[in-house]
C-alpha cells in the first residue's frame, strides 16, 4: 500500500507524497493550509517543501551548516540556529504551528525547548522516537546493549541523540508543564498508526514513534 493510499493528504498532488517519510506525511496532515509553520532542526528540508506543497508559509532553523546549504539550494526559507539557545529569540506568538520533528532527543534541555515551542506558536508539533518501543526493550535486555534501530543507527559513542524519552515520558511531560494534547499518534513499526483505543502502555510498547500536536493550557489524551 502506498504512502498517499495510507495518510492521504487533501490538497496534495500524489506526486508529490510519494516518497515522503510516514511521520512527515502525518505532521503535515496536522497544519492547516495557509498556515505560518516554523520548523525547528528542518533536517534537509524534505518537510518544509512537503507543506509548502499544500500552500503553507513554511520558515525553518537548522543547526547543521550542511542542512541550511542544502534547504536554501531549494529555495527554502532557513537560517543556521541552536533550538536550545536561540528559540528565545523569536517573539511570542510569531507562527500558527512550530514543529519538532526528530529533534526534541537531541536537544539539552527538552523542558525548556518545549516551551518555548508553544510561546512561539498557538499549536507545536513534536514527534520523536519512542524509547519505550519493544524492539528497544528487547535489545536492552536480551543484548545488554544500548538499542540501535532504523530511526535511530548510530552507536552510542557518536550519536547526538542526548535525551531519550518513552512515549508515557513526553505525555507526563505535557502534564506537569501544563501542556493540552489535542491530538496523539504512535506509529508502529511500518508508519502505521496504533489503535487510538488503545491504553497508553500499549503505545509506549508499540508505537516506534510518537507525533503529538500541542497547545497551551489543559490537560486530556
Amino acid at each position: 500500500m502506498s504512502m498517499q493510499q495510507t495518510l492521504p493528504l487533501p490538497g496534495v498532488a500524489p506526486e508529490r507524497t510519494g516518497g515522503y517519510r510516514r511521520d512527515h506525511l502525518l505532521v503535515a496532515e496536522m497544519v492547516r493550509p495557509g498556515s505560518r509553520v516554523l520548523d525547528v532542526g528542518c533536517g534537509d528540508g524534505e518537510l518544509l517543501q512537503l507543506l509548502e506543497s499544500r500552500g503553507i508559509d513554511g520558515r525553518g532553523i537548522e543547526l547543521s551548516r550542511e542542512g541550511v546549504n542544502g534547504c536554501v539550494a531549494k529555495g527554502l526559507a532557513v537560517v543556521q540556529g541552536d533550538a536550545d539557545t536561540d528559540l528565545v529569540n523569536y517573539p511570542d506568538d510569531a507562527f500558527d504551528y512550530v514543529i519538532l520533528s526528530q529533534t526534541l532527543q537531541a536537544t539539552r534541555q527538552p523542558k525548556v525547548v518545549l516551551e518555548n515551542l508553544l510561546r512561539i506558536g498557538q499549536r507545536a508539533i513534536v514527534s520523536f522516537p519512542n524509547f519505550g518501543f519493544w524492539k528497544m526493550r528487547l535489545q536492552l535486555l536480551i543484548g545488554g546493549h544500548m538499542p540501535r534501530t532504523e530511526n535511530l543507527p548510530a552507536s552510542w559513542y557518536d550519536t547526538s541523540n542526548i535525551h531519550f524519552c518513552t512515549i508515557k515520558d513526553f505525555v507526563e511531560l505535557c502534564e506537569q508543564i501544563n501542556v493540552k494534547m489535542e491530538r496523539a499518534v504512535a506509529l508502529d513499526l511500518y508508519g502505521r498508526p496504533v489503535p487510538l483505543n488503545l491504553p497508553w502502555w500499549v503505545w509506549n510498547m508499540f508505537g516506534e514513534q510518537g507525533v503529538f500536536l500541542l497547545s497551551r493550557g489543559g490537560k486530556g489524551k
